[in-house]
């Protein structure tokens, strides 16, 4: 008899644990859809409202497109390891609460920018306060069970791609029915403080620090194991590179559309549609490769998904028609979604539970180094071709124009 107690106490215990890390899961993929939506919303627009901060020549645009794309993830880089440290001690939701608050206030501030310094410096601020996504994956990994590691990022994963599929779409609609290309600044800083509530009322986490972490060698002995461990050392430089192939031609890609289908009333529109496509595909692809990964293997499909990026993105540089453009995109959407929850829970096998976030704090800071150097190098090449062109005086387009495309000064505030 006590025996048959003690076994319908143990499965009664099991079941609660599985429904928490589920619950937890769910609301993690819904907080971060809504912050990757607010986020992605504004990277369509950026190109086009650099001329209303007083950035006009297309040389100086395509520059300043890579600069700001950039400078964030630059900053997150270093900060990141000292906020996971402060995550070890005091639980990885208030860092997710703190990471929102930031975001949505320095992207109210971006609204208001009268000028392109301001904007570069509420970018940067942003930056040393970034960390949401590394928290989420710490989270998620330290509370799913281990066989279902893969599924549960490749789920988080999801949400995270659906947020960047609606959000250039909302952006783009907003910012040609408004005129404005602030009013998506506004919104977007709303969405986060929405999806803030969400935080505080939907994630409940089981946190106990670590006798390590309160011991504050944390970050330390997680910096030697990646050193030690040849797997974990790999991914440290796979990561930032897969970053820096995916991220470099965001900055371009705006600019990309208008030189295939002109200055457009609609511009602001086709360009998120561009941006949203490969969120379509990550959509449909993320959580079928994350399941395959826990079957055959994570490194296996972990080489998949990079070789199939690199095959499906070289030829998007030699298209001269925007749906066929929008199809590669879409094409290379079906691979990228697989590369980071894969490589993710590869990291969360090879390291044990109780350390993984920091070391997810490690390849985070890895990551955001890929995300600042890819859009820095999208927008120095585009520069430096305009250069070689001569059109690096010219003025932008539309933006000479007042009252013609997306580009106008005039008319958009």
């Amino acid at each position: 008899m006590a025996e048959e107690r003690s076994g319908a106490i143990e499965e009664r215990d099991q079941a609660a644990a599985t429904a928490g890390w589920q619950r937890t899961l769910w609301a993690m993929v819904g907080i971060q859809l809504v912050n990757t939506m607010a986020f992605s919303v504004l990277t369509p627009i950026m190109p086009l409202f650099l001329p209303v901060l007083g950035v006009e020549t297309a040389r100086a645009i395509d520059l300043w497109s890579g600069i700001l794309n950039g400078v964030t993830p630059f900053v997150a880089a270093f900060a990141s390891p000292l906020w996971v440290r402060v995550a070890d001690r005091r639980g990885r939701k208030l860092m997710l609460m703190r990471s929102t608050l930031a975001i949505g206030a320095f992207t109210a501030l971006m609204g208001i920018a009268a000028n392109i310094w301001q904007f570069f410096a509420f970018r940067a601020l942003m930056g040393g306060f970034a960390g949401f996504s590394s928290a989420a994956i710490a989270l998620v990994a330290s509370q799913a069970p281990e066989d279902r590691l893969g599924y549960a990022l490749g789920w988080l994963s999801t949400g995270q791609l659906v947020g960047s599929l609606v959000g250039p779409l909302i952006d783009g609609f907003l910012a040609d029915a408004t005129g404005s290309y602030r009013i998506p600044f506004y919104c977007t800083a709303a969405t986060i403080a929405v999806s803030t509530g969400f935080v505080w009322f939907g994630v409940h986490e089981r946190f106990v620090a670590t006798a390590q972490a309160r011991g504050g060698r944390a970050l330390i002995s997680s910096l030697i194991a990646v050193a030690r461990s040849p797997g974990l050392l790999a991914l440290f430089f796979v990561l930032p590179m897969s970053q820096l192939g995916v991220r470099t031609v965001q900055p371009v890609v705006t600019l990309f559309v208008q030189e295939l289908v002109g200055a457009r009333p609609d511009l602001a529109t086709l360009s998120g549609i561009a941006f949203s496509v490969t969120g379509v595909s990550n959509v449909i692809a993320a959580p079928f490769l994350g399941n395959r990964s826990d079957v055959i293997g994570y490194r296996r499909v972990l080489l998949i998904c990079l070789a199939g990026a690199t095959l499906t993105t070289l030829p998007q540089a030699f298209t001269d028609s925007y749906w066929t453009f929008t199809a590669q995109r879409f094409a290379v959407g079906l691979f990228i979604g697989g590369i980071l929850p894969t490589a993710n829970a590869l990291v969360g096998r090879l390291v044990p539970r109780a350390e993984r976030g920091t070391v997810y704090g490690i390849t985070a800071s890895a990551m955001f180094l890929g995300n600042s150097m890819g859009p820095l190098t999208g927008g120095a090449v585009a520069a430096a071709f305009r250069t070689a062109l001569g059109v690096s005086g010219d003025r932008c387009g539309a933006a000479a124009e007042p009252g013609v495309g997306l580009l106008s000064g005039a008319g958009i505030h």
